[in-house]
C-alpha cells in the first residue's frame, strides 16, 4: 500500500533464512477460498439455538417477567430469567485484573433493574434461532421506567446512581503528582484545551459468537468461541461454573476480528456457559449486528483538559491532564485498568521534565466500556492535538516544535516524569522518517499555493511511544510445544488467539529458523486448550515478542535433540553438526547428511538404534518467561488533506507511516497490522459515533447510521521502517495497537492545519462534515 523505506535494516544469518521475509500468509488459502471455520460454521447434533431478551430502556425496574407465550411456542425449549441463571456463579474474575482486584458489577442478566438498551434480561432456547428470536417478542417484560444518566459528563453531579453502592456515580480514578503550577504560571508560553473524544466501537467483521456442550455423565464441558484468549476463557468458565479446568477444552478455531472486544468473556457468554449445563444438547448462541453495536461494548469516550508549559524557544516544561472516562453500565476490567495509561503516558515520546494527571472513571447508562485497539489511545490524541495548538501560538511549524522536543536514541535509557521506563527506541528516528518520506518543504509550497487560490490543505503529524508486549501478571509468560512427527514434517503447538494477525505464519517462519526446517515442513496448531501450552493470548501487542520467546526457548531443546540424534547417525561430535533445509550435515563435509525424516524414521520405529540414555523424543515444550518489563514500539503518522469549507468534507490526500517495531518478522503482517489499526483511526477521527440520545438511547445500532471507513476515505498508505531492536527474544516488539493510536490524532492535525487561516480548531470529535461547518459558521 505504498513506497516502503528502510533504516537500520536487519542483517540475515545462517539461521534465519525465513524470519524477515515477506513469506505468503499461510492462513489466506483457506479464509480467500470461503474454507475457514468460524463459531457460526460449528454444528453440533441436537444443538440449540440462543436469542437474548433485551430492555428497551437505558434504566427501568424489571417488576416481573411471563415466559409463558414463549414456552407455549412449539421448538422454544427454555426461558431463563436472572433468578434461573445468577445464582449459579461461582466466581466471575479473569487474569486481566486478577482475583484480588476489587471489581465492578457485572452479573450475567439483569437482576431488579435494566441499566442500558440492551441490557440482556431473559435467555430463550429454542430448536433454531429462527424460533428463538420470535419467541423473544412473546416474554412479557414488567418494566417500570426510570430516569437514566446517558451524559457521562454529568453523572458525577446527577441524583441517578446507575449502581447503588458508587456515590457520584464514580467507579475508580488516580491522581499522579500534583501540577506544578508555579512553572504553568511562569511560562512564556501555556496552551490549555478541553478536547472530547466520542463513544466508537471495535466492530470486528465477525461478532461475538459461542457454542457450548455440557456433557453431563464426565461432567465436561467443551466451548468452541469467537475469541483472542482461549486458554484464559477456559479458565474463567471453570471459575465461573465451580468445576476443574481440566474438565474444560476451548476450541478457537477462525475468529473473525477481536481488537480487545473479545479479550474477556462478555455477559451473554456467561449466560451460554451456565444455561448449557441445564440442556440436554450444545448451545450456540451468535450475535447479530444491531447486538454487536447496541450491547457489545463502547470504547473511547473521554473528555478531558490538558495542558502545556513551554519556555521561549518551544521546549516542554511541564505537561498536566486531568480528564473523565465513560465506563458505561457494565464495563470489562481490562480498559478500567488501562484508564490510567492515559495518564501515565501522556507525555509521550517527548522530552517532559514535569508531568501530572488525574482521572476519574464513571458510570453511565449506556453499554460498557470495552477494550479498544490501543485503549489509552486520548494520551496520544490529546497531547498532539495541543502540540499544533502550541506551534501555532510560538509562531513555529509543528515539525520544529516536535522536532525540539523529541527524544533521541542517545537519551537512553529515558524515565518520563510519571515514571515509565523508555528504552531501545528512538522516537526521533521515526519522526524524521516521515519527515522527509513527506518531503514537507515541499507541501508547504503546495499547501500556500493552494490557499492563494481559495484552496485548503493541511498537513498533520502524531508522534507517539507504546507499550508492547507488557511482561505483567499472566501476560508475562508463553509457552510453546515443537513435535517433529514421524514423517519428519514439524508441528508447532501455540495457544494462538489470532484474530486476523498472522500468527500463524510468523510462528511457522520463526520454527523453521529455529530448527533449521524447510518452511513447507512446518506447520501449526492454534487455539485448542487440550493440545496447546498455556499462553494469555492476542492482547496487549504481545504476539510477536512472546510467541517468539516460545519458539526460541523449545526450539533450543529440540535443537539440540535433534543434533545429538544427528551426530550419533553420522559418527561425528555434536559441534561438528549444521541444520538446514530439514537436514542435518557435517559443517565440514555437507556430503555427509541425515534428513529429519530419517532421524525420525529411527526414534519413532528403531529406537533401539540409539545410544544408551539417548531419548527417543522429537518434542519439547517450553514456557518463555519475559524479562523485559515493556517492550516499547514508537512511531509517527503524518498525514495531508484538503477540506471543502463549503461542504465539510475532508479528503485525505497522503498517509505516510514510520515505525519502529524492532525488526520485522514478516514486513507484510507488519505492514497488515499498521494499516488496519491506521483505518480503524482514521474512521474514529472522521465517522465513527455511537451516538445515545440524552435518555439513554442508542442513535447508531446499524451501518446505516454507524458509519465506517471504507476505500473511498483512506489513500494508500505509505511505510517506513526503523528497526532498533528490542530488549527480547530477537529484539522484536509487538506492532498490534500502534496504527489506533496515531492516525486519529495525525487526521484531526491535518484539518486543524488547513482550517488555521480560518481561525478554527476541532477540539471535539468525530470532524464530520456537519460539525465542521457548525465551526466555520461559528467563526462567521
Amino acid at each position: 500500500m505504498g513506497a516502503i523505506a528502510m533504516t537500520r535494516p536487519r542483517e540475515q544469518t545462517a539461521t534465519s533464512r525465513y524470519v524477515g521475509t515477506r513469506v505468503q500468509r499461510v492462513e489466506d488459502a483457506r479464509l480467500l477460498t470461503g474454507h475457514g471455520t468460524f463459531v457460526d460454521d460449528v454444528t453440533r447434533p441436537g444443538m440449540l439455538h440462543a436469542c437474548f431478551v433485551r430492555s428497551p430502556f437505558a434504566r427501568a425496574r424489571i417488576n416481573g417477567i411471563d415466559a409463558s407465550a414463549a414456552l407455549a411456542l412449539p421448538g422454544v425449549h427454555a426461558v431463563f430469567t436472572a433468578a434461573d441463571l445468577n445464582p449459579d456463579v461461582k466466581e466471575a474474575w479473569h487474569a486481566v485484573a486478577g482475583k484480588d482486584v476489587p471489581d465492578t458489577p457485572r452479573p450475567p442478566l439483569a437482576e431488579g433493574e435494566a441499566k442500558f438498551v440492551g441490557d440482556p434480561v431473559a435467555l430463550v432456547i429454542a430448536e433454531n434461532r429462527y424460533i428463538a428470536e420470535d419467541a423473544t417478542d412473546l416474554v412479557e417484560v414488567d418494566f417500570g421506567p426510570l430516569p437514566a444518566i446517558a451524559d457521562f459528563t454529568k453523572a458525577q453531579t446527577s441524583d441517578i446512581l446507575v449502581h447503588e453502592g458508587y456515590p457520584g456515580n464514580i467507579a475508580g480514578g488516580l491522581s499522579g503528582a500534583p501540577p506544578d503550577e508555579e512553572v504553568f504560571a511562569a511560562a512564556p508560553c501555556v496552551v490549555s484545551e478541553t478536547i472530547s473524544q466520542q463513544i466508537y466501537a471495535p466492530v470486528p467483521i465477525e461478532t461475538l459468537g459461542i457454542v457450548v456442550e455440557w456433557q453431563a455423565p464426565s461432567e465436561e464441558l467443551t466451548i468452541w468461541a469467537s475469541t483472542q484468549t482461549p486458554h484464559e476463557l477456559r479458565a474463567f468458565a471453570a471459575r465461573l461454573l465451580g468445576i476443574p479446568a481440566q474438565r474444560v477444552r476451548v476450541i478457537m478455531r477462525d475468529t473473525g476480528g477481536g481488537f480487545g472486544q473479545k479479550v474477556v468473556p462478555m455477559r451473554e457468554d456467561m449466560c451460554i456457559m451456565l444455561a448449557a449445563r441445564k440442556l440436554p444438547a450444545a448451545l450456540k448462541w451468535i450475535e447479530d449486528r444491531r447486538e454487536n453495536l447496541m450491547s457489545a461494548g463502547q470504547a473511547r469516550h473521554v473528555t478531558g483538559r490538558a495542558r502545556m508549559a513551554f519556555d521561549e524557544d518551544g521546549s516542554i516544561l511541564a505537561a498536566d491532564i486531568d480528564f473523565v472516562q465513560d465506563v458505561g453500565a457494565y464495563p470489562t476490567p481490562y480498559p478500567v485498568l488501562t484508564a490510567a495509561a492515559i495518564g501515565m503516558f501522556f507525555p509521550g515520546p517527548y522530552r517532559v521534565p514535569k508531568a501530572s494527571f488525574n482521572y476519574t472513571t464513571v458510570f453511565s447508562n449506556t453499554a460498557g466500556l470495552a477494550a479498544y485497539r490501543g485503549p489509552w489511545q486520548f494520551e496520544s490524541l490529546s497531547r498532539e492535538i495541543l502540540l499544533d495548538i502550541a506551534a501555532r501560538k510560538l509562531g513555529m511549524d509543528p515539525v520544529e516544535l516536535r522536532r525540539k522536543n523529541l527524544l533521541r536514541a542517545d537519551e537512553m535509557p529515558y524515565v518520563n516524569p510519571n515514571g515509565m521506563p523508555y528504552d531501545h527506541v528512538a522516537p526521533s528516528d521515526t519522526f524524521e522518517q516521515a519527515v522527509k518520506i513527506l518531503d514537507h518543504e515541499g507541501f508547504r509550497k503546495q499547501q500556500r499555493d493552494a490557499l492563494a487560490q481559495g484552496r485548503y490543505l493541511g498537513l498533520g503529524f502524531a508522534a507517539y511511544i507504546e507499550p508492547t508486549g507488557a511482561a505483567t501478571g499472566h501476560l508475562g509468560t508463553e509457552g510453546a510445544t515443537i513435535r517433529v512427527e514421524p514423517t519428519g514434517k514439524v508441528n508447532v503447538y501455540v495457544n494462538g488467539g489470532s484474530t486476523g494477525n498472522s500468527i500463524e505464519t510468523t510462528v511457522v517462519q520463526l520454527t523453521a529458523d529455529a530448527l533449521g526446517a524447510d518452511i513447507d515442513d512446518v506447520a501449526t496448531i492454534q487455539g485448542d486448550t487440550a493440545v496447546t501450552p498455556y499462553g494469555a493470548g492476542t492482547q496487549g501487542s504481545r504476539s510477536g515478542p512472546m510467541t517468539a520467546g516460545a519458539i526460541h526457548e523449545a526450539g533450543t531443546l529440540l535443537r539440540r535433540q535433534i543434533t545429538a540424534m544427528a551426530a550419533h547417525y553420522l559418527g561425528v561430535d555434536d559441534s561438528a553438526i549444521e541444520l538446514a533445509n530439514s537436514r542435518a550435515s557435517v559443517r565440514d563435509d555437507p556430503s555427509r547428511s541425515v534428513t529429519f525424516a530419517e532421524l525420525a524414521y529411527r526414534a519413532y520405529y528403531q529406537p533401539q538404534q540409539l545410544p544408551p540414555g539417548m531419548s527417543a523424543s522429537l518434542e519439547a515444550t517450553a514456557r518463555f518467561t519475559s524479562q523485559a518489563p515493556i517492550h516499547w514500539a514508537n512511531a509517527t503518522h503524518a498525514c495531508t488533506c484538503e477540506v471543502d469549507v463549503a461542504t465539510g468534507k475532508v479528503t485525505l490526500t497522503r498517509y505516510i507511516v514510520s515505525e519502529d517495531v524492532g525488526p520485522m518478522i514478516n514486513p507484510t503482517v507488519v505492514e497488515g497490522q499498521i494499516a488496519g489499526g491506521t483505518v480503524q483511526g482514521i474512521g474514529g477521527a472522521l465517522l465513527e459515533n455511537l451516538a445515545y440520545d440524552d435518555d439513554g438511547n442508542p442513535l447508531a445500532t446499524t451501518f446505516v447510521d454507524y458509519l465506517l471507513p471504507t476505500t473511498t476515505e483512506v489513500p494508500p498508505i505509505e511505510f517506513g521502517h526503523v528497526e532498533i531492536p528490542g530488549p527480547g527474544v530477537g529484539g522484536y516488539k509487538g506492532v498490534g495497537e500502534g496504527g489506533a493510536i496515531g492516525s486519529t490524532p495525525a487526521v484531526i492535525n491535518a484539518i486543524n492545519d488547513a482550517l488555521a487561516p480560518l481561525g478554527v480548531t476541532i477540539t471535539r470529535l468525530p470532524a464530520s462534515p456537519a460539525a465542521i461547518v457548525a465551526l466555520l459558521a461559528d467563526k462567521g
